[in-house]
């Protein structure tokens, strides 16, 4: 069966393909299908309306079954901050340097039991008939001082899950403790509902 992605983030693409694939859904993307998609503007307040937002969007343009997801970093001494808005915290949207910049600025004074954090992702999935579910997962760690490892993207390099940041681990480590590869198990148990 064939799953369109909804979104333009190359790394996030294919970190849902990783994930996806091995459950028989053929994951394509809006260029892989031919299709151009509409940036949504998201304007929900959590991650499951921005995330439905991007799915329904991308369903009703391309008339396939659409899964998109939103995630972001709620920092507990922040109050839940950035959270939706942890693509935009510095203002530019996609900067993850000047994200990252700002949340260490923010955090410099901060001791190492109150760094505590974690990172959401809610994934939707909507289908052409009107149908649609989503799913959340969710990983707990602490803001590092400073950033290590040059992998994953967004705030990866400051995520500390252990004694390692999500920066510092391969793609199928990071893949079993991620809050989206939590989310997409849910998912993969969940779908067997609809198709």
């Amino acid at each position: 069966m064939d799953f369109l992605i909804a979104t333009h983030n190359l790394k996030k693409q294919a970190e849902l393909q990783r994930i996806l694939e091995p459950l028989d859904i053929k994951v394509l993307t809006a260029d892989m299908a031919g299709i151009e998609l509409t940036d949504v503007e998201e304007t929900g307040t959590t991650f499951e309306e921005n995330a439905y937002l991007k799915a329904h969007s991308g369903c009703l343009e391309s008339g396939m079954v659409c899964v998109a997801d939103d995630s972001g970093l709620m920092v507990d001494f922040l109050d839940g901050a950035p959270g939706v808005y942890s693509a935009r915290f510095a203002g530019e949207h996609g900067n993850d340097a000047k994200n990252i910049e700002k949340l260490l600025e923010i955090m410099k004074d901060v001791p190492a039991e109150k760094r505590t954090a974690k990172f959401v992702s809610a994934v939707c999935c909507c289908f052409p008939d009107g149908r649609s579910f989503t799913v959340r997962g969710e990983c707990r760690g602490v803001i590092a001082f400073e950033k290590h490892g040059s992998g994953g993207f967004g705030y990866d390099p400051v995520f500390l899950v252990g004694d390692k940041t999500f920066g510092e681990l391969s793609a199928e480590e990071k893949d079993k403790l991620s809050h989206r590869g939590n989310a997409l198990r849910k998912f993969a148990d969940e779908i067997k509902n609809y198709i």
